[in-house]
């Protein structure tokens, strides 16, 4: 039987880190593609060269060809400019859409069959214009970006509170940017709702925090974006997806009527297997969570109403 096959496009932080993890889990051989094709397959190699102790089970290649990349499973776009201090995601709109187009479509001419996974901000502008460019079904391309604002949400949660991560369930929805949306409600630890342990004042200070999350390590590193936390998710979709594992995570997608919104893409809970977006999960939302969310959704409908595709 045949190994899956994950085509990367982008060799910087996210796309090589992402790389390495899906290597390192034996999930699917990997192939790196970049327009500086000797910057992937440099960094393709420095990855295989971990195989004799690693003892990686899986192949890696890179380049600038997108011949490399046909019959993929998968598709990972990490692709454009990435932010830079005082830079907002809408900053990035112009200079990233070009380049998820063209990407896009290079990718599907060779791979029709695969999900495509998008990471390059504005995350779900991005996606949109990946969906456009590719024809797929919706079921079949989505953004990273639910994951990772939930990751956030619950590491700072711990941190606050001085537990093990893995205690803690949270679950962040709507636009990946200052107007997400955090389900409180549905944060817990061991179980039990995090307003047992925080005050509304901290339970707002940690929101807080995770809508600012990017923007605070773009900020400490004065150079680069985060790219170690969202490399994280975009693997544990990948695995979701390749395994057919069923797992309901929090991902971008677009929706068409599913929490009151159409024509955009969100945050929204999703069960992932094989076939992409297997079912979108609706979650029983409060006045307030709603109005959040709809808002959020115009923010989406903002960035996607200027992309001019």
């Amino acid at each position: 039987m045949s190994r899956k096959k994950v085509t990367i496009i982008g060799a910087g932080n996210v796309g090589s880190t992402t790389a390495q993890l899906i290597m390192a889990k034996g999930l699917a051989d990997v192939v790196m593609v970049d327009i500086a094709g000797g910057i992937a397959r440099g960094k393709a190699l420095d990855i295989a060269e971990a195989s004799p102790i690693e003892s990686f089970g899986c192949n890696i290649t890179g380049g600038s060809d997108y011949e490399e990349t046909a019959g993929s499973d998968i598709g990972v776009i990490t692709a454009g400019s990435a932010r830079k201090p005082g830079m907002s995601r809408d900053d990035l709109l112009r200079i990233n859409v070009s380049v998820v187009r063209s990407v896009t479509e290079e990718f599907v001419k060779r791979s029709p069959k695969a999900v495509i996974i998008v990471v390059t901000n504005p995350l779900d502008a991005m996606a949109y214009a990946a969906l456009r460019a590719s024809g797929f079904p919706r079921s079949r391309v989505m953004g990273m970006a639910g994951v990772l604002d939930s990751m956030r949400l619950g590491f700072f949660v711990a941190q606050e509170l001085g537990v093990m991560p893995r205690k803690v369930a949270s679950l962040v929805l709507g636009s990946h940017g200052d107007s997400m949306v955090p389900l409180i409600r549905h944060t817990t630890v061991d179980g039990k709702p995090i307003t047992t342990f925080l005050p509304e004042d901290k339970i707002d200070a940690l929101v807080e925090r995770t809508r600012k999350g990017g923007a605070e390590i773009v900020d400490l590193l004065e150079t680069g974006s985060a790219y170690y936390a969202p490399a994280v998710s975009v693997t544990r979709m990948v695995k979701a997806i390749l395994t057919d594992e069923k797992a309901v995570l929090s991902c971008s997608v677009h929706l068409e009527g599913e929490y009151g919104v159409q024509g955009c893409f969100m945050g929204v809970p999703v069960k992932l297997g094989s076939g992409g977006i297997e079912e979108i999960v609706e979650l029983e939302l409060n006045g307030n969570e709603r109005r959040m969310l709809s808002a959020s959704a115009d923010e989406s409908k903002k960035l996607i109403a200027k992309l001019e595709l």
